[in-house]
C-alpha cells in the first residue's frame, strides 16, 4: 500500500521577542495561512522562538565569570562570560576541545556549550539563547492552545539542532514533546520476513524533528514552525526525558 506525508511551513511567524505569547503567536499565523491542523497532525516548534518568547536569554554584560570559566575559556578560545553561561546551564563537562564545550544539560541532553548560541537571537550582540527552561511544558502549552482553537488534538514537539557522535553536520532533535509517544517499541513485531525483532526502538520523535528542520532550516530561512501530516504516531502525553539513554548503558560514555 502506498502512503505519503506532507510537511508544511509555517509562514507570517513574525519576529519572536521576549514577552510575546508564542502558542497565540502560531494560532494566529495557522489561521492566516488556511491551514487548520487535522487529527494525527504535529506541529514541530524551533526552540529558538520558544526560548526567546519565554525569556530564556542572557546578556554577557551582565555576566561575572568564575574561575572555573576563565580556565576552561584559556583552553577552548572563547569568551569567559560565554563559559560561565554554559556551565550554569550544565550538571557536568564532557569533552573540551578548541572552540567547544560538550556538555550535560541540565534537561540531560548531551549537546555542545549546553545550547547556548548566538545565531537568530537578534536582541543585540552579547546577547545568547539558552535552551527553554521546560521545553515539554512549553510544548503543552502550544498543544492546549492548538487543541482550543482548532478543536482537534495536535501533537508538539520543540526541535533543535544537535551534533551527533561520529558524524558530521547537527539534525533537528526534539527536546520537547506533547501529544505523542517519542519512543515507539518494535520488539517482538515480526520483520517482513519473519524474523521477529528484539530491540528496534524508534525514535519517532527525532525521526520527526529531523524532518521538520528540512524546512526550519538553521540559518535565515525565517520559518521556525512546521506542521507534518500524513505520519502515523501514537498518541501519549509525550516527555523528552524518554529519548535520553541512561548513562550506565551508553557506551560512549
Amino acid at each position: 500500500m502506498m502512503s505519503s506525508a506532507t510537511i508544511i511551513a509555517i509562514p507570517g511567524i513574525p519576529d519572536v521577542r521576549p514577552g510575546m505569547a508564542l502558542p497565540d503567536l502560531l494560532v494566529r499565523a495557522l489561521h492566516a495561512a488556511e491551514i487548520r491542523p487535522s487529527v494525527g497532525d504535529i506541529l514541530v516548534v524551533a526552540q529558538k522562538v520558544v526560548s526567546k518568547a519565554e525569556g530564556s536569554v542572557v546578556d554577557l554584560a551582565e555576566v561575572t565569570p568564575r574561575a572555573e570559566a576563565h580556565r576552561l575559556a584559556g583552553e577552548t578560545g572563547k569568551d569567559p562570560r560565554l563559559v560561565e553561561v554554559i556551565l550554569r546551564e550544565s550538571t557536568q563537562v564532557v569533552r573540551v576541545h578548541a572552540e567547544v564545550l560538550i556538555t550535560e544539560h541540565r534537561l540531560g541532553f548531551i549537546c555542545a556549550n549546553a545550547g547556548v548560541d548566538h545565531s537568530n537571537v537578534g536582541l543585540g550582540p552579547d546577547v545568547v539563547c539558552l535552551l527553554p527552561r521546560d521545553p515539554d511544558a512549553s510544548a503543552r502549552a502550544i498543544s492546549a492552545a492548538l487543541g482550543a482553537a482548532f478543536e482537534t488534538p495536535v501533537a508538539v514537539i520543540i526541535n533543535d539542532s544537535h551534533g551527533r557522535p561520529h558524524r558530521e553536520g547537527a539534525v533537528g532533535t526534539c527536546i520537547g514533546a506533547a501529544g505523542l509517544e517519542p519512543l515507539v517499541s518494535l520488539v517482538g513485531r515480526p520483520d517482513r520476513y519473519g524474523y521477529t525483532l528484539r530491540t528496534s526502538v524508534e525514535a519517532v520523535a527525532d525521526e520527526l524533528a529531523a524532518a521538520a528542520t528540512l524546512l526550519q532550516g538553521q540559518c535565515d530561512e525565517g520559518t521556525p514552525a512546521v506542521l507534518i501530516r500524513g505520519v502515523p504516531v501514537k498518541e501519549g502525553p509525550g516527555g523528552a526525558a524518554q529519548l535520553l539513554r541512561d548513562p550506565a548503558r551508553d557506551l560512549f560514555r
